[in-house]
């Protein structure tokens, strides 16, 4: 049987039970398990609360491209600013392109035939050139340098999107004729 004990007599058992609330309180609680409280006047018992983020990424500002009668005698270029945001310590993320042709190849198709386009990417807002992203191969080491997951704090985009089609493809193409494709983008943070 337990002895009882009274506020004039304490146990060492007791005394250490004392000792290792106390000790919990100081550390801020952090010792990972519950405590009970005990029957009486007043009763505490304590928690361990823990929190843990999981890393994110948020791409967004994306713009259609349409290159319209464009001429032939020199590259069709364009290049968009947009925003990627990333909450890992390092801001970091990856780009993965992937375009509508074949095995995911950057084409746009057209009646009678296709139209190649190449895609390149950088990490800093308002850049015409970047490194070239070949179509599913993730891009990596890139740094995001918006502050929210929009860019609608700190700056309106943080990235830029290149996208060029080459003098000899539009030679190649079909006058008078639209040629059509989709470009996705996965971004992952890192």
């Amino acid at each position: 049987m337990v002895p009882r004990v009274t506020s004039a007599a304490m146990t060492p058992f007791t005394s250490l039970r004392s000792i290792l609330l106390l000790g919990a309180a100081l550390c801020g609680g952090a010792a990972g398990a519950a405590t009970q409280g005990s029957l009486g006047a007043t009763s505490t018992g304590s928690i361990s609360i823990s929190l843990s983020v999981a890393g994110r990424v948020q791409i967004s500002g994306l713009t259609d491209v349409a290159f319209v009668a464009v001429s032939p005698d020199a590259a069709a270029v364009s290049a968009q600013s947009l925003c990627v945001w990333s909450n890992t310590a390092t801001k970091g993320y990856s780009v993965t392109a992937s375009g509508s042709g074949a095995g995911d190849a950057f084409e746009l198709s057209g009646p009678a035939n296709t139209a190649a386009y190449a895609v390149a990417w950088s990490d800093v807002a308002g850049q015409s050139a970047g490194t070239p992203l070949n179509a599913g191969a993730a891009l990596s080491g890139l740094t995001s340098s918006a502050s929210s997951p929009d860019c609608s704090t700190g700056g309106a985009a943080s990235s830029s999107l290149i996208v060029t089609v080459d003098p000899a493809t539009l030679q190649a193409a079909t006058p008078d004729t639209t040629y059509t494709g989709a470009l996705n983008l996965l971004v992952t943070p890192q």
